[in-house]
């Protein structure tokens, strides 16, 4: 008799699946990243490097990045780690560079695929970078960007973390 799939058949990503890779320009990406992400770190690999080490030890596969026209950069980075029984659990760290050469109030928050966990966030005003905030099970989640030029928002933006469905 062949086996029939069920509910309980979770054929998705097994939580100990690996996040396969590519390098590009010596940075690891995870190989599910955006084209627009692989083109932004392979634009600015040694930005997107110190954006990695901002995030700490381990922090070392780019999940997402965008670029707000000449006004910052959003970078998320995990290690890969296993946090939960969910492919989407692993640590994830987020980072807004602050690209104008100029003290501005902005911001950035990390939130994750689950509802009952409080957001993460750093706002204030700041002349290189917002965060690095983390959230220990946000494969799945939003890295969102604020920035004001004195009265006037330039970004406020969602960057999805992962390749989420």
């Amino acid at each position: 008799m062949t086996p029939t799939a069920s509910a309980v058949d979770q054929s998705g990503p097994k939580a100990s699946a690996a996040i396969q890779t590519v390098d590009i320009k010596g940075v690891k990406v995870a190989k599910e990243a955006s084209a627009e992400t692989k083109r932004i770190i392979e634009a600015e690999a040694g930005v997107a490097a110190a954006a990695a080490n901002v995030c700490g030890s381990g922090y070392t596969i780019s999940t997402g990045a965008a670029r707000y026209g000449t006004y910052g950069t959003t970078y998320t980075w995990t290690n890969g780690k296993t946090t939960g029984d969910r492919y989407y659990d692993k640590p994830i760290c987020a980072v807004f560079f602050n690209d104008t050469g100029a003290a501005h109030y902005m911001g950035i928050r990390l939130k994750d695929n689950y509802t009952d966990t409080p957001h993460k966030e750093d706002f204030g005003t700041f002349s290189t970078y917002a965060g690095p905030v983390y959230q220990n099970r946000g494969y799945c989640g939003e890295a969102y960007s604020y920035m004001k030029v004195g009265s006037r928002v330039v970004v406020d933006n969602i960057l999805t973390v992962g390749s989420c469905n």
